[in-house]
């Protein structure tokens, strides 16, 4: 009889632990099959869209940053070409302008206009001139070395497909600055500003909001210093 219920208590034992791996097992496979997928904004679908096997977003947030971008979206494309084959539709490169490099996200209509307010709010002339600029100067394929960009121009990675994403933030804070200094309407200058974007520009809330929205998208991030 008493060998019975030592039987007994063993068995219901054994069952528990059962019931209680089983439990845990379960829990864990829950776990693992709700693992974390970041939601999806209509207004990040252009990121999804850009041609490319390979995705990379270049993060610039300083004056020589901006320069050393449009340098490294280059050799993306060269690098790719000659070391993997890959045509520059392979490649999916995003230049993000945002905090003081957002500056030349705005074509030569802005510059020609507020180049000295622009070049005083961030501490920026022209290397070769020492003078406040009245165009873009990462346009210009003469300005090469001073920048790090070694001659490699907006338009011409623009070409080769490059998109930017411009920092909105940014912007607001520019066209203020610049409002403040020329006596000019705040809000005027903004939509001056937002429509006088350098070509393949897509106006992002916020920079950083950009470079961490891309890289749920898959794009490895490259920082530009």
């Amino acid at each position: 009889m008493e060998n019975d219920r030592w039987a007994r208590r063993s068995f219901m034992s054994a069952a528990g632990a059962t019931v209680a791996s089983l439990t845990l097992g379960s829990a864990r496979a829950n776990a693992q099959t709700r693992a974390f997928q970041s939601t999806r904004h209509q207004q990040d679908a252009w990121m999804d869209a850009v041609a490319g096997k390979h995705r990379t977003i270049v993060d610039c947030s300083t004056v020589s940053g901006a320069g050393e971008g449009i340098l490294y979206a280059n050799n993306l494309y060269v690098a790719n070409k000659s070391g993997y084959q890959l045509d520059e539709k392979d490649v999916a490169v995003v230049v993000c302008l945002r905090h003081f490099a957002t500056v030349f996200a705005y074509n030569d209509a802005i510059w020609g206009k507020y180049g000295k307010a622009l070049s005083e709010i961030v501490q920026f002339t022209d290397p070769k001139t020492k003078q406040a600029p009245s165009t873009n100067l990462l346009n210009s394929a003469d300005y090469g070395l001073t920048m790090a960009n070694f001659g490699n121009t907006i338009q011409s990675v623009v070409t080769r497909g490059t998109q930017f994403a411009v920092c909105d933030m940014a912007t607001h804070f520019l066209s203020g600055a610049v409002a403040g200094a020329v006596k000019a309407s705040p809000d005027d200058l903004y939509k001056e500003f937002a429509a006088n974007l350098i070509p393949n520009s897509h106006l992002v809330p916020a920079g950083v909001v950009a470079v961490t929205r891309a890289q749920e998208y898959g794009y490895a991030v490259l920082t530009a210093l």
